[in-house]
């Protein structure tokens, strides 16, 4: 369950709402090295996003999400974390 002062519920627990993984250094390396990509060329999610706030993702982070998909059981979407603007 994550929640944080923040957000009192449990924002994952619904679902509607799906998987959103905070990536490590290494795994953000590995994600550029594959798609051989730089952080901005990513889709972007605002730090004040609920789901990037329950994750205390800061600018600069990637997020990992993980959704349902009716053709291949489920997709991989990543998300670069933008400060509020």
């Amino acid at each position: 369950m994550i929640k944080n002062k923040e957000t009192p519920v449990d924002l994952f627990s619904h679902e509607l709402v799906p998987k959103h993984i905070l990536l490590t250094k290494d795994e953000v390396e590995e994600l550029l090295r594959t798609y051989k990509i730089k952080p901005y060329q990513l889709p972007r999610i605002k730090e004040s996003d609920p789901a990037a706030r329950a994750l205390n993702a800061k600018p600069g982070d990637i997020v990992k999400i993980v959704r349902r998909s009716p053709t291949a059981g489920q997709a991989e979407y990543y998300r670069y974390v933008t400060e509020e603007k």
